[in-house]
């Protein structure tokens, strides 16, 4: 199966979207918290500018709607961009998931390398399902 979208998000929860926060904030809160050493702090800085310079942003994400994005899979720069990104949250033991999927929900904006889908903001906890193994 070929995947349209991929999102790589932290096991947190965003207050707004209720939805696993995103590895550029991530990265910025572990700045902020001053976790990462002096060389891994500029190899962040220079691929947030990277992205910065070559990612657009998305007007929904500046006015902070509940909006999720997600990289498109067609072109595979962004992920390439992505694996220090993911390299820097392996090092600082900050879980986070590959999240593919072909429906990202309704999407309000979209350029050449990502879309920005709504979310309701809502969290749907189900109870645990009977289980569907076979009798012993």
């Amino acid at each position: 199966m070929k995947f349209h979208y991929v999102r790589i998000q932290g096991k947190e929860l965003v207050e707004n979207t209720m939805q696993g926060k995103g590895v550029f904030s991530i990265c910025m809160q572990m700045l902020k918290d001053d976790v990462m050493d002096e060389e891994d702090t500029d190899l962040y800085k220079e691929i947030d500018d990277w992205f910065a310079h070559e990612l657009p942003w998305p007007e929904p994400c500046k006015r902070q709607e509940k909006v999720v994005c997600w990289f498109k899979t067609e072109t595979d720069t962004m992920m390439k961009m992505m694996q220090p990104v993911m390299w820097l949250l392996e090092r600082y033991n900050h879980p986070y998931d590959v999240v593919y999927t072909n429906h990202p929900g309704e999407i309000v904006y979209e350029d050449q390398y990502q879309v920005c889908c709504k979310t309701d903001g809502k969290l749907i906890i189900e109870p645990v399902p009977e289980s569907w193994s076979p009798d012993e």
